[in-house]
């Protein structure tokens, strides 16, 4: 296996800033490791990215997606003494938010460091010390005592915001990371890009660093409408249910078992959002793992969403589904993954982009 080449691309997209509608760091450093392994770049409106291997047959187009943003923060007001309000970008859970190490990247650029604060516990009543703080509660101490004093280190109203944490490995398998949701999507079809580069497949393969997906999977219709693929895999990661206080029967997936073939997910909070993957893509994935010895897990859930769901619904409707990384601690600055289940998500897609010749 080649998880080293793996944990660098990882930890390289990782430690980009990213948040929702600010995808450029990401995208530079996703074109850069990309380079010499595509025939046709493109970029759109939007800024995702488009990586173009031909294959035997040119017009023929497999698309692999994997976003490049992150949740986060937009900075939405500045107070008298300095103080940052925000905003949350993306779905978060309240818990995670109070008292973390942030960074803001301001409009020119700059990266300024900051601390979420809220009312000490000594001064709270009873009842706020058995409430979760609302993240509109919170603020952001960039070490400045008035409005002026921070807008001279360059933050105003609409600069972005994220977790300020290097990603690293624990116990040299695992890699835990605040922007894994979906840089891990991205580092593995870096990987397959790598390993298609002096072959030929029967489709060309289309990789795409998307991005606004966790803003509502914003990129799956534009990148359809680009491409016209005949067939679309949202590559992103998944819940799992082998940590303490989760039941099996809430979510069956296990890091290390494999990457995820989805069958199905909804998101009831958005709406009418979620994916039902024809079954003949699903039976085609599960026969690619098992002519290959690659393991895997049938991915059943709600509670999110891919790229997939929308690329679907593009144009007259597309076949489309979903092939994903299990991963810890989703949405939050510690997401988790198995650095095995990365690389057989790698060896699932190869399958998928040397055997596809229609369904």
């Amino acid at each position: 296996m080649k998880k080293n080449t793996l944990l660098e691309t990882l930890e390289k997209l990782d430690n980009h800033f990213g948040v929702s509608g600010d995808e450029e760091d990401v995208a530079a450093e996703l074109r850069k490791q990309m380079s010499g392994l595509y025939d046709e770049y493109r970029e759109d409106p939007l800024g995702s990215q488009y990586f173009i291997k031909y294959g035997q047959n040119r017009d023929k187009k497999i698309l692999f997606s994997a976003h490049m943003d992150e949740i986060g923060f937009i900075i939405n007001y500045i107070e008298d003494d300095g103080f940052l309000r925000f905003l949350p970008v993306g779905y978060h859970d309240d818990r995670m938010v109070v008292n973390q190490d942030m960074i803001i990247k301001t409009g020119k650029g700059d990266f300024i460091q900051g601390v979420t604060g809220s009312k000490p516990t000594h001064v709270l009543t009873r009842e706020e010390q058995e409430q979760v703080e609302k993240i509109d509660q919170l603020f952001v101490d960039v070490g400045t005592n008035s409005r002026e004093e921070t807008h001279d280190l360059g933050i105003y109203p609409g600069d972005y915001m994220t977790y300020h944490r290097k990603g690293y490995l624990l116990n040299q398998r695992y890699y835990t990371g605040k922007s894994i949701d979906d840089r891990a999507g991205c580092a593995v079809l870096v990987e397959m890009m790598r390993r298609l580069k002096d072959q030929k497949p029967p489709y060309t393969i289309v990789a795409v660093g998307s991005v606004q997906e966790e803003m509502g999977m914003r990129s799956g219709n534009p990148m359809m409408n680009n491409i016209n693929p005949e067939v679309m895999i949202a590559v992103d990661v998944t819940i799992t249910g082998d940590v303490p206080g989760i039941e099996p029967r809430q979510c069956s997936e296990i890091m290390g078992r494999g990457p995820g073939v989805k069958f199905y997910d909804w998101e009831p909070i958005l709406g009418a959002t979620g994916n039902n993957v024809p079954r003949k893509l699903t039976d085609f994935i599960i026969n690619l793992a098992k002519k290959y010895n690659i393991p895997y897990q049938r991915e059943v859930f709600t509670g999110g969403g891919t790229d997939a769901w929308s690329a679907s619904m593009a144009g007259k409707g597309y076949l489309a589904g979903g092939i994903c990384i299990p991963q810890r601690y989703m949405h939050t600055a510690v997401g988790t993954v198995d650095l095995n289940d990365m690389e057989n998500t790698v060896q699932l897609l190869l399958a998928f982009a040397k055997d596809y010749t229609g369904l």
